[in-house]
């Protein structure tokens, strides 16, 4: 086999440079977003007169700057955001911490029992000459490799938590000079988010990989198999983050809105209404927190199985360490691509109008996407030989370097068109959310059923986009194909996750506008942020899913190449049952999800009435609400009851696996990735198109969008209703969905010698 271009120790040294800059600039965004102060005595000091930055004209000078009272109100209100949302994540990370502790327990203990918890050391898989370390050692090291995940993803939540509290408000008071300088607050605050988390999830696992060689040595086999704890550890946090804090959201969103906007008639993010603070702590422990643990998880696991796959193909084999580290290459240039994309967002160019926010947000795809094409191709050129053999079940299938590269872009463009697919059915700029927003007119009922027949639609070119991407891969390069295109969906992820965080920011800044009691002009500014925010967290949603449908079918290929299976026949009843067992999972776990927040937001519809009906002046704003029994309900809601959809994931694999066997779990794991990307686009999209319909129409910026309004219009009631039941939809169960699939694939690849060695109990009593 030819040599690479790049030697190991290029590649040595390229992967952490990499991702220190990636924290280094997240730390300089930081810094910038810092200098925005929250302080009236600091709101008027001059500042740097950068392009795009700290001039301190006002473009609006009806709005004072130095009103010391605004700004005492908007550093007050996000205080109380901040606390919310530490408090709850603090809260949710104890019962997880316990859920940690007792998980890697089981995987030692159960990865110990394959051998009998023996130190002897085991003819290697792929070499019978040869020996490798015994299954002992992999028990031990994916246990450690599953907490160094689970605590990275939970880290990654946390911070991207921290950094959009600290910019809420920093966001309201720059809408005071315009809505670019707004924009670019955001933007940054969201860019602190996704370069920290490419840059951590990167460096933690190189770091990870280069410790564990110390033990393992020539033996690749056993050090790749036991890094896969790492992808199961940062997708199981990801699980109750995603459940957790959606369930806490859409609980806060449904109370407020129900009583608020349709029963009292009052804005949103009114300060009479109880709910307002703890819908805004919502926004980030579901939309930030949440979201961030789900895309760390994704880049995670895609990168595992790349390299367990890798490990057993001519790269392990021969101990080629570049070629081996090809995933973490990949995404090392993937930071810096990401890295130039987003000056192009706060520097090279300015926003100076309402209508230049979603194209300047839909031009970082775009470019990110073009770069990164040139970034692969060169990253192949150099750290791939010309020629080389991957592991496709129990052959070794020769690939050229040329059709690796072709695997990345086709998984990279996949991601785009997605991306576009998904903002052109949740934008409403476009017409089928102008559709559903016109439906409105005939009331509730013809939303709803606009909405879901929309979300029926917006699967159809995703799911083509994701089937062509397969099939091309696969052709080239088995399974590592596949792996490698949920990398390359996943290269650009610093700019996905910048674009997506700067949504639930932009719709902080709009409710700390309207509580600090900001002029209508500052909260158009802040609306048309927040309704662009809308449309890209839903792009966001549509790479999370497209990206979890490459990656559990990477981990799926790389469960039965390590559980020994030959072929998956569907026609057998021990994998046809496993099939429709699986294919039903999805709606269940769905099932759960719905019903939690429906559960929670009853609690919180009555406390908020309650309020209203008992506390004297409410209403007409002379007595204050009680935030804080609203965020106790939210927060007791969520814990209880991201319980029992999170056992379903996590217990389903282990059930199977030892009462039913690898074929069986085989079955379950096709089904659930069948079944659970349909409903989750669909979800998450019909979720994202109601919302823009009501914002389209509270806006009113068209003749036919004021036709339909004013806000408190039946129109628009109506389309609060379908909002009210899109929320958890597009917040909870079709962004968690993703994670199932995800989750229960990665989980079997870790726990498959076991299920090999013992599983099947059923089967050998009646068998």
């Amino acid at each position: 086999m030819a040599a690479t271009i790049l030697p190991d120790l290029g590649a040595e040294i390229l992967i952490p440079v990499c991702a220190v800059v990636g924290i280094v600039f997240s730390l300089i965004q930081w810094l910038l977003v810092s200098k925005v102060k929250l302080s009236p005595g600091d709101a008027s000091a001059p500042a740097n007169n950068g392009k795009n930055g700290y001039t301190d004209y006002l473009i609006d000078e009806e709005e004072s700057i130095n009103d010391q009272s605004v700004v005492l109100k908007c550093a007050e209100i996000q205080n109380a955001i901040s606390e919310g949302a530490t408090s709850f994540l603090f809260t949710e990370y104890q019962y997880v911490g316990i859920f940690m502790a007792a998980f890697a327990v089981l995987i030692f203990l159960f990865l110990g029992s394959v051998e009998g918890f023996s130190t002897k050391s085991q003819p290697c898989t792929y070499d019978q000459t040869k020996t490798c370390k015994p299954a002992l050692a992999t028990a031990v090291f994916s246990t450690v490799s599953f907490l160094l995940g689970g605590i990275t993803s939970v880290v990654s939540g946390f911070l991207g938590m921290k950094i959009a509290t600290y910019a809420n408000a920093r966001t309201t008071l720059e809408a005071r000079k315009g809505v670019g300088k707004a924009f670019i607050v955001a933007f940054r605050s969201g860019a602190v988010m996704g370069f920290l988390l490419a840059a951590n999830g990167l460096l933690v696992l190189y770091i990870a990989i280069n410790l564990f060689k110390i033990y393992y040595g020539e033996d690749w086999g056993g050090l790749f198999e036991s890094i896969t704890g790492y992808g199961l550890g940062g997708s199981s946090m990801a699980l109750f983050g995603r459940v957790g804090g959606g369930i806490y959201t859409k609980a806060a969103d449904v109370g407020a809105d129900l009583v608020g906007k349709v029963e009292r008639n009052i804005p949103e993010d009114d300060p009479r209404n109880p709910a307002v603070i703890a819908d805004n702590v919502g926004d980030n422990v579901g939309d930030i927190a949440g979201m961030g643990s789900d895309l760390f998880g994704s880049y995670a696991e895609s990168s595992c199985a790349a390299l367990v796959v890798a490990s057993i193909s001519s790269f392990g084999i021969n101990h080629e360490l570049t070629a081996m580290l090809y995933p973490l290459i990949v995404s090392s240039v993937g930071i810096l691509v990401c890295l130039i994309t987003t000056l192009f967002a706060t520097d090279f160019f300015e926003i100076k109008a309402v209508k230049e926010i979603e194209p300047a947000l839909k031009k970082q795809l775009i470019i990110s996407t073009v770069l990164m094409t040139v970034g692969i191709a060169i990253v192949t050129w150099i750290s791939v030989p010309s020629s080389f053999t991957i592991f496709n079940f129990g052959t070794q299938k020769v690939v050229k370097n040329w059709q690796l590269f072709l695997c990345v872009a086709v998984g990279l463009w996949a991601g785009l068109i997605i991306g576009f697919v998904t903002e052109y059915y949740t934008s409403n700029a476009y017409s089928p959310v102008q559709d559903v927003a016109d439906s409105c007119r005939t009331g509730a009922a013809t939303n709803v059923i606009f909405g879901l027949a929309l979300g029926y639609k917006s699967v159809i070119i995703p799911i083509f986009a994701i089937a062509v991407s397969i099939f091309v891969s696969f052709s080239f390069a088995a399974m590592y194909g596949i792996a490698v295109a949920a990398l390359g969906m996943l290269s650009t992820i610093a700019t996905g996750l910048a674009i997506d965080a700067y949504g639930p920011i932009s719709d902080n800044a709009g409710g700390i506008a309207e509580m600090a009691g900001m002029s209508h002009r500052i909260r158009e500014r802040t609306d048309a942020l927040d309704a662009a925010g809308n449309t890209t967290a839903a792009i966001g949603k549509g790479f999370a899913i497209g990206s979890a449908a490459l990656v559990s079918l990477a981990l799926f290929g790389a469960f039965v190449s390590r559980a020994n299976i030959v072929t998956v026949d569907v026609l057998t009843p021990k994998v046809f049952i496993g099939l429709i067992v699986g294919a039903m999972l999805p709606y269940w776990f769905s099932a759960m999800t719905m019903k939690s927040v429906g559960s929670a937001a009853l609690k919180m519809v009555e406390e908020v009435r309650r309020q209203f009906n008992t506390i004297p002046g409410l209403l007409e704003g002379t007595a204050k609400p009680d935030y804080a029994t609203c965020v106790k309900i939210s927060t007791d809601a969520s814990i209880k009851e991201m319980i029992p959809p999170g056992a379903l994931v996590m217990l389903t694999p282990l059930v199977v696996g030892i009462f039913f066997g690898v074929e069986t779990l085989s079955g379950v794991l096709a089904g659930s990735l069948v079944s659970g990307v349909q409903i989750a686009i669909s979800a998450s999209n019909t979720g994202g198109a109601w919302d823009n319909a009501k914002k389209y129409i509270e806006a009113g910026a068209s003749d036919h969008a004021r036709s339909l309004g004013p806000k408190g219009s039946d129109p628009h009631k109506a389309a609060v209703i379908g909002d009210t039941i899109g929320d958890p939809l597009k917040d909870t169960s079709g962004p968690s969905l993703n994670i199932l699939i995800k989750l229960m694939a990665v989980e079997s690849l870790v726990f498959a010698p076991f299920f090999a060695t013992h599983g099947g109990l059923l089967f050998k009593i009646f068998g």
